[in-house]
């Protein structure tokens, strides 16, 4: 039987989805943005996570898997014009920063998942000014990840949105050769478009780059292990960013680029009363 757990550590409270045979898990911290903090295959924990940033509610998390909504990346000057109206957002969004609720549990021999929902409040309408309703669903089965995202708008009006993930994988070598994506990406160290040229060297880059993907399976190779997503059509690039000195790559899923919501050229629209469904999985071996 897979098996789901609950405890708490430092006044959180943490669920932790376990295989049969112990040897691949997630724990997930609702209260903290959602965000998954250990994915483990094979007996061996996958992801980075600084634990000071995780018990700090006034920290950004550096580590796991924070959710990205209703954007991905930046916005210059965190500002962005809709319907008339200037509004101010976070990079990366609101998601990450606010807590969310467990839904549902289920566990059997096969698999095992949780629900969870981030809903719009009032001080989320004065950034973002939409009625939301997000629920994620984190299902492990062996040592794959699957995360099903429900994006519901319960507004009068189109709700703008690109999410995005942002998973820290542990890594001493900044060094990823990313398959199946188009034969340029964009460097927002210059904010130019160069030629791919197989891999990407990322010890000195202090800002991310972006390469588009041209197929749903896409493989990234850092050191010596590879990390395999299966992606939602939505999803059309993987962006890459690390820190200089820190043992992690990003290695993220994003469905549109950085600034969108200005540009407003491939914003996904979703309709009134309506819901925009997608996903994403993870296997690293």
């Amino acid at each position: 039987m897979y098996t789901i757990t609950n405890f708490e550590k430092e006044m959180f409270k943490m669920y932790q989805l376990k295989s049969p045979n112990g040897e691949s898990w997630i724990t997930v911290c609702p209260e903290r943005g959602g965000i998954i903090i250990e994915y483990g295959t094979k007996g061996k924990e996958k992801l980075y996570l600084n634990e000071a940033s995780l018990f700090d509610r006034k920290r950004n998390i550096r580590g796991g898997i924070p959710v990205l909504f209703p954007i991905a990346g930046q916005l210059e000057e965190q500002a962005y014009h809709w319907e008339g109206k200037t509004y101010a957002m976070p990079n990366h969004g609101l998601a990450r920063i606010h807590p969310w609720e467990v839904i549902e549990t289920f566990s059997d021999e096969t698999h095992a998942f949780i629900s969870i929902r981030f809903e719009s409040s009032l001080s989320t309408k004065a950034v973002y000014p939409f009625d939301f309703e997000v629920i994620f669903t984190y299902t492990l089965k062996d040592n794959q990840l699957y995360i099903h995202q429900t994006y519901r708008n319960h507004s009068e009006t189109i709700m703008p949105i690109y999410p995005g993930l942002h998973p820290y994988f542990k890594a001493d070598s900044k060094i990823v050769t990313v398959d199946h994506v188009k034969d340029t990406y964009h460097d927002y160290n210059t904010n130019e478009t160069k030629p791919y040229p197989g891999k990407i060297d990322l010890t000195h880059l202090k800002e991310a780059v972006a390469l588009e993907n041209n197929h749903k399976h896409v493989n990234a190779t850092v050191g010596d292990f590879d990390i395999q997503m299966t992606l939602g059509n939505a999803f059309r690039y993987t962006v890459l960013w690390t820190e200089e000195n820190q043992s992690f790559v990003c290695v993220e899923p994003w469905t549109r680029k950085t600034g969108e919501l200005n540009r407003k050229e491939a914003l996904i629209e979703v309709e009134p009363k309506q819901a925009f469904e997608t996903w994403v999985s993870f296997q690293v071996v």
